[in-house]
């Protein structure tokens, strides 16, 4: 058990900015076995934003309340992942051989193509969570909880994903953002699987329907693996980071359209 716990504050300590004991660290050996909490702290991630969007809802109404539980979750991470997606869409949309991305994503500096990326992410964000929370709060309130905590959490299992069946990519191990793992057991694949997916199946006993969320996902971690594989003949931390965003933003969109049938 306290294993279990030394591995969970790894997590959360390079998750996240969220105050962790000082006698937990960060070594190599600790992230390699932490990725099976890759998906609980996305949902204590979607626990943070859903307490700041309910609080916020009852002083100033959906849109803003929406908003601030996306500037919540920004800064429970530290833009950690919007930061790898950023880095990702600069790299690809600059550079055309695998020195030249891995370089461009390196550069701390952000660059047109993931300025602009990233406010039409955000706006599809806004947008699609607007809907959403709109039609669960004539549910119930506990139904928007479960939402919140189903996308951050589906979106990191999904981004886990790539690393359970691809490899690093960067040699000289120079990236801003280290590998989260280089080697993976059973164990980490089962309990990341079961905090990924125990929100969805919860939510799937009242709406099996949604359990199609699943299908557009599986296509964006194969089609992310060879598509990073093509180019970089792996993938690195900001590569992961890119994947959580979209699948974050694929879970939303699909949410939305299969409301229309529940």
């Amino acid at each position: 058990m306290k294993r279990q716990l030394q591995l969970f504050f790894t997590a959360l300590m390079f998750y996240t900015r969220i105050p962790c004991p000082k006698k937990f660290d960060c070594s190599h050996e600790n992230l390699n076995q932490a990725t099976r909490f890759f998906p609980l702290v996305g949902i204590i991630v979607g626990s943070t934003s859903f307490l700041i969007y309910w609080g916020a809802s009852l002083l100033f109404g959906t849109a803003i309340a929406v908003v601030l539980s996306l500037i919540a979750g920004v800064i429970a991470t530290g833009s950690f992942h919007e930061d790898g997606f950023a880095d990702s869409i600069d790299g690809f949309g600059g550079g055309w051989t695998k020195e030249k991305i891995l370089e461009i994503m390196k550069d701390s500096r952000i660059g047109t193509y993931g300025v602009v990326t990233l406010i039409f992410l955000f706006a599809l964000k806004f947008f699609s969570l607007s809907i959403l929370v709109t039609q669960l709060e004539r549910e119930s309130v506990c139904l928007v909880y479960l939402f919140f905590i189903l996308y951050h959490s589906l979106a990191r299992l999904a981004s886990g994903n790539i690393v359970f069946i691809s490899q690093y990519a960067r040699a000289d191990e120079t990236s801003k953002v280290k590998p989260i793992a280089k080697s993976v057991t059973r164990t980490e694949i089962i309990i990341s699987y079961l905090f990924g997916l125990t929100p969805l199946a919860i939510f799937a006993i009242r709406y099996p329907i949604i359990l199609i969320v699943l299908f557009p996902l599986f296509l964006l971690v194969i089609g992310g693996k060879r598509y990073f594989e093509k180019w970089l003949h792996g993938y690195t931390g900001d590569c992961l980071g890119c994947i959580e965003q979209l699948a974050e933003l694929i879970i939303l969109l699909t949410f939305v359209a299969l409301w229309k049938f529940m």
